[in-house]
């Protein structure tokens, strides 16, 4: 079993955010490549570019935020499971909303997990790391 390359998309609006996902990368000495959109619009648009443009480097994993302007989380995800060549892609609802009715929609929509923030740092840093692992040990078609 090789290593891969797995790259990552976050897609979140808030900028503290992403600057403690980069930070907790950091930490866990994930290299894999993270590319960042601020919205699911956004995010929909950088998928279906790269799918055109160079469809191995389209990203396996993406950590969601729902709460975001112009379309949120719940609503990407209906968009990204719509899409024959992106509905496979692993998501991980990374959020602050502990409504049941997110949770249900999400996991609805095959989310392969639903993350509460915040979190403290230590323990972001910490579910950065099992997620981390979690990557690492699936395989990916080539």
């Amino acid at each position: 079993m090789g290593e891969q390359i797995v790259n990552i998309l976050l897609v979140e609006d808030d900028e503290v955010d992403v600057m403690n996902v980069k930070r907790a990368f950091k930490k866990n000495n994930v290299t894999n490549p993270l590319f960042v959109c601020n919205n699911g619009l956004e995010a929909i648009e950088f998928l279906t570019q790269r799918l055109a443009s160079n469809p191995a480097e389209v990203p396996r994993i993406i950590l969601l935020d729902l709460n975001m302007p112009k379309m949120g989380g719940i609503e990407f995800l209906r968009e990204l499971r719509k899409n024959n060549e992106l509905k496979n892609i692993s998501v991980f609802v990374m959020t602050t909303s502990n409504e049941d009715r997110d949770k249900v929609d999400a996991y609805n929509l095959n989310v392969a997990g639903y993350i509460l923030k915040p979190l403290s740092m230590e323990r972001f840093i910490e579910a950065v790391s099992t997620l981390n692992n979690y990557w690492k040990l699936c395989e990916f078609p080539e």
